[in-house]
């Protein structure tokens, strides 16, 4: 896949094409005004490599899937997380999302077996008793934020499945705290916050206020489950039982566990809640989806809850979760950081600069995709999508950082759908603005009204 480019850098030909930005400040206030369209305007100006910069932080977009395998998967290792990324250590400790190297490695092959898809095919039974209560307080007409009641569905989902707790007493305690953490991410990868962190900010204070309210819950969890220990089917019970077979054997201490519950929780309620958000707007927006979805829906459950079994017969209705994260996918960027020079498209990206690579922007190239903005999902039965490079469609990530939990995120997002579509169909309320707003996760920025129709 080539594209020739449309301007280039008269002043140093050895730089990819790009904006030029502001002294000092490079492209920060249009990036962080707008983080999706600027990304997605920078790409389709400049082309598969695009150099910009961040303050003095030096990016390099990549948009061609092939070089987004090279970086992935094919070199990898001379690559690190970014800066963005390691700065989220401050809440998420030395989990698996943000540790490095061969203790990354060894913390996989450990928690692996977590994930493995028999010992998560009981949680299928508890998604959808929990999805089937979600309606139990809806009324015929009202309106509610979609939003909302779908990031209290996946917290109760996610209590139960990784801390086999209803956690109600604690629950608005926990969503407060997560919300908190996930609004002021970019605050945390803003450039130069860094040097804020000591000064006792307001922005400060909600975080470390937000963090000591979760681990004191996840502490205090960890404290009970070791002092009784039991047969509980429980991703917390795995974890403190969790040996690296292949290694030295050893388990995980609480500090350990503490940062892959915390980052399991964060990841299980608001990737899933959100991808659950963009799935109702767009169903509700396309009435020919809704209803081929709903005669799917009826004729594989026939009135029962949806179990693991139902999952290959429900086609129709993965294709229309495909095609939403597709769209909206909640992993909207992978960012890495150069170990040493790098080649790439003719090319080098020096030491310490950052590349980017972003899922929004790829999945939404009109090389790709014919009418890449449509929400297309028999596009996923076609031609079209059978011969597509491995990193033109990427929500979950790749390489050897590829989310671990993505068998348990796509049983949860398709059981739920087909559990409430069998139940509900919605209603977008009228002139409400929809805005994509990037945080750690691509949210409706002022929420989503919807208005509720009982089947």
């Amino acid at each position: 896949m080539q594209i020739a480019d449309s301007k280039a850098r008269m002043k140093d030909p050895f730089l990819p094409p790009g904006p030029k930005g502001l002294p000092l400040l490079g492209s920060l206030i249009d990036y962080f005004s707008d983080m999706l369209g600027f990304l997605t305007r920078v790409s389709s100006e400049y082309g598969d490599i695009v150099y910009y910069k961040l303050g003095s932080r030096k990016m390099y977009l990549l948009n061609n899937p092939e070089h987004i395998k090279d970086v992935l998967v094919t070199h990898n290792r001379n690559f690190e997380k970014s800066r963005a990324l390691k700065r989220t250590k401050i809440v998420l400790g030395e989990g698996l999302l943000t540790n490095e190297g061969d203790s990354h490695l060894k913390q996989r092959r450990t928690i692996q077996p977590v994930f493995h898809h028999e010992r998560i095919r009981s949680y299928g039974d508890v998604m959808a008793e929990y999805a089937s209560q979600v309606g139990e307080d809806w009324q015929n007409g009202s309106v509610v934020n979609i939003h909302k009641e779908m990031m209290k569905l996946t917290l109760s989902i996610v209590s139960k499945t990784i801390f086999d707790s209803d956690m109600e007493s604690d629950s608005d305690e926990i969503g407060k705290s997560l919300t908190d953490l996930v609004t002021l991410f970019p605050r945390m990868i803003f450039p130069y916050s860094e040097y804020l962190d000591n000064i006792p900010l307001p922005a400060n204070r909600r975080i470390q206020n937000a963090k000591n309210k979760l681990d004191t819950i996840i502490y205090r969890l960890i404290e009970e489950r070791r002092a009784r220990p039991g047969k509980r089917n429980d991703l917390l019970t795995m974890l403190l039982e969790a040996q690296d077979e292949e290694g030295d054997g050893e388990g995980m201490t609480d500090l350990q566990v503490r940062d892959e519950a915390l980052t399991l929780f964060l990841a299980g309620q608001e990737s899933t809640a959100n991808s659950l958000v963009w799935n109702w707007y767009l169903i509700s927006t396309h009435p020919q989806v809704e209803k081929k979805i709903h005669e799917e829906i009826d004729s594989v459950l026939k009135g029962r809850l949806p179990t693991l079994d139902d999952l290959g017969k429900l086609s129709y209705t993965q294709n229309v979760f495909k095609e939403a994260l597709r769209l909206y996918p909640p992993a909207w960027a992978v960012a890495r950081q150069v170990k040493e020079d790098y080649e790439v498209g003719g090319y080098i990206v020096p030491a310490g600069a950052d590349i980017f690579m972003s899922q929004y922007v790829v999945h939404h190239d009109p090389r790709l995709y014919k009418e890449p903005d449509r929400f297309i999902p028999e596009r996923w039965d076609s031609d079209e999508t059978k011969n597509l490079p491995r990193f033109a469609y990427f929500p979950f990530g790749g390489g050897t950082r590829r989310c671990i939990g993505e068998t348990f995120a796509w049983m949860e997002g398709v059981i739920l759908i087909a559990t409430i579509a069998s139940k509900w169909k919605m209603r977008l309320v009228p002139h409400q603005k929809i805005v994509p707003q990037a945080l750690i996760t691509i949210r409706p920025k002022n929420g989503m009204n919807m208005i509720l129709e009982k089947r």
